[in-house]
């Protein structure tokens, strides 16, 4: 003999409501918010992408990255099928909540390092925010060097045919 009661289907016998059939089955699915059913993790390189774009749509950054990382980053780019690195200067420590950026930055000349660290740490934050819903809870940014108007760029700005 079998318990009825301990299934996951219910009898619906209601008849004042015209919104239900008479013996119509429902199955229960699960308990709770959708939501809160599983776990999302975000990796490192997730977040360290999301930062890198978001610093360069900066006015005022030239470049992202120490004078080595640019250097072969310069090089990678320039090799067929190369592709540039968003995450180049980036550094994040993501937790469950909340994440932590590093950010090395080049500014050009004769910009505010004050405004574009300023410009920066805001636009990181909110697309981080944004995109993954983890707080942020610091974008330290350090400034390595200033592009002068008349060196060398090694930061391509197209692709070599």
């Amino acid at each position: 003999m079998t318990d009825t009661g301990q299934r996951n289907t219910s009898q619906t016998l209601e008849k004042d409501s015209p919104d239900t059939a008479v013996g119509k089955t429902t199955t229960k699915r699960g308990g709770g918010d959708p939501a809160g059913r599983g776990r999302t993790t975000i990796a490192d390189g997730v977040v360290e992408k999301i930062a890198g774009l978001a610093a360069r749509d900066v006015a005022g950054v030239h470049a992202m990255g120490g004078g080595l990382a640019r250097t072969f980053g310069a090089v990678r780019d320039r090799v067929p099928g190369g592709t540039k690195s968003v995450t180049r200067g980036v550094k994040a420590e993501v937790g469950e909540v909340q994440t932590a950026l590093d950010l090395e930055i080049v500014v050009e000349y004769g910009v505010s390092i004050a405004d574009v660290t300023q410009d920066v740490r805001e636009n990181v934050i909110a697309a981080v925010e944004r995109m993954t819903g983890l707080e942020v809870v610091e974008v330290n940014i350090a400034v390595s060097d200033v592009k002068l108007p008349d060196e060398d760029d090694d930061e391509p700005q197209g692709r070599l045919q």
